[in-house]
C-alpha cells in the first residue's frame, strides 16, 4: 500500500498527468513551428514525451504509482493493487490534470488557452494500433514491477518513444491524454468525435494486458520456467 494519503496521492496524479501533457502539447507545438518536416516534428514530439515520461515515474512514483492514465489505474483496480475506493481521486485526478497541462502549453505559445482539434484519427488501424499501444504499455508495467521495480521509468519511458513510430496512432494509449490532446489545434490533437474509439480501444488493451500478463506472470509459472541447478 502506497504510503501517502489519498488527497496527496491525487495531487501527485493531476500534476504528472498535466505534465505528461504539456510536454506532449508543447513539444508538439514547438516542433511544428520550428519545421514543416513531418518526420522531424514527431522525432521532437517522441523524444521530449519519452524523456518527461522517465522524469515523472521517478519523482512521484513513489507517491501515488504515477498511473497518470485511467487505463493503468483500472488495471490496477482490477488486480487489488489500488483500492476501489480511490479509484475514482485518480480518475478526476487523471483527466482534469491532463485539461490543465494542455491549457499550460497553449499558454505559453500564447495560443486560446482551449481550442477543438481538427486531426482526423479514426478508423480500423487507428483503432488496433491504441489496442496494441496500451496492451504493451500495460504488459510492460506489469512485467516491470514482476522483475525490475527500479527500471520501470525507464522501461516505460522507452516502450512509448518506440510506440509512437511502430504505431498507426503514434500510441496515445491513455484515455486523460486523449481527451486532453481534443482540447488543442495543433500537432498532437485528436477531433472530439474520434475520441469514443481511441478510449474504447485503449480500455480493450488494457484489460487484454491486465488476463494474459496475469497468467503468465503467476509465480508458479516463473518458478517452472527456471533452469534447473544442480545439487552440490
Amino acid at each position: 500500500m502506497i504510503p501517502y494519503d489519498l488527497p496527496r496521492r491525487a495531487v501527485a496524479e493531476a500534476l504528472g498527468t498535466g505534465l505528461l501533457v504539456a510536454t506532449v502539447v508543447g513539444s508538439g507545438i514547438m516542433a511544428e513551428t520550428l519545421t514543416h518536416d513531418m518526420a522531424l516534428a514527431l522525432l521532437g514530439n517522441t523524444l521530449a514525451t519519452g524523456a518527461m515520461l522517465v522524469v515523472l515515474i521517478t519523482i512521484l512514483g513513489p507517491v501515488s504509482g504515477a498511473h497518470f492514465n485511467p487505463a493503468v489505474s483500472l488495471v490496477f483496480c482490477l488486480n487489488r493493487s489500488l483500492p476501489p475506493r480511490d479509484l475514482p481521486a485518480y480518475l478526476v485526478a487523471q483527466f482534469a490534470g491532463g485539461i490543465a497541462g494542455t491549457v499550460a502549453a497553449h499558454l505559453m505559445f500564447a495560443l486560446p488557452v482551449l481550442e477543438i482539434a481538427t486531426n482526423l484519427r479514426t478508423g480500423p488501424a487507428q483503432w488496433f494500433s491504441e489496442v496494441v499501444a496500451t496492451f504493451g504499455l500495460v504488459a510492460v508495467i506489469l512485467a516491470g514491477l514482476r522483475f525490475e521495480r527500479r527500471a520501470v521509468p525507464w522501461l516505460v519511458g522507452l516502450f512509448i518513444t518506440a510506440a509512437y513510430w511502430f504505431t498507426a496512432s503514434t500510441s496515445f494509449a491513455n484515455p486523460a491524454v486523449a481527451v486532453a490532446r481534443s482540447l488543442t489545434d495543433s500537432f498532437s490533437g485528436i477531433r472530439p468525435a474520434d475520441l469514443a474509439g481511441f478510449i474504447v480501444a485503449e480500455l480493450l488493451g488494457a484489460l487484454i494486458a491486465l488476463a494474459l500478463m496475469g497468467w503468465l506472470l503467476r509465480p508458479e509459472t516463473i518458478e517452472q520456467s527456471e533452469p534447473l541447478k544442480a545439487k552440490p
